[in-house]
């Protein structure tokens, strides 16, 4: 089956799995699906990932992060830019999603960067999703 916006299929799947508590997700392998993981890693929203070949595009497996009591790190993730939609942002209008507490992931010229990564470089881009 194929699918038209593998971003959106990702925080779908990611969303999904935090929801119901599971501790591995596997997504499609893009450029821009992993350096999202990347992003919430670095940010500390995921444990890990690994990137397993299957012979044809591969496969991501993430690894999600829950607190001391198995309560949700992950809160929302919401995507903002849509393939009928695109949302872009310099780096002044970029958002602060809760008052500097979420991340808003965006996709730059330099590749996939969080928001406090684009307002150091002073960059902006397409604004890919919010995560709180």
């Amino acid at each position: 089956m194929a699918i038209n916006d593998p971003i959106s299929d990702m925080l779908t799947r990611i969303r999904n799995a935090a929801r119901n508590k599971s501790k591995l997700v596997v997504c499609m392998n893009t450029k821009v699906c992993r350096g999202i993981a990347d992003v919430l890693r670095d940010e500390g929203y995921i444990d890990s990932y690994t990137v397993e070949e299957d012979g044809r595009q591969g496969r991501i497996k993430v690894k999600l992060k829950y607190g001391p009591r198995g309560e949700v790190i992950l809160h929302s993730i919401d995507r903002e830019s849509k393939p009928g939609r695109r949302v872009y942002a310099g780096v002044e209008e970029l958002p602060r999603p809760l008052q500097g507490l979420g991340i808003g992931i965006i996709s730059t010229s330099r590749g996939v960067l969080s928001d406090r990564k684009c307002r150091t470089d002073r960059i902006g881009g397409e604004l890919l999703c919010t995560v709180s």
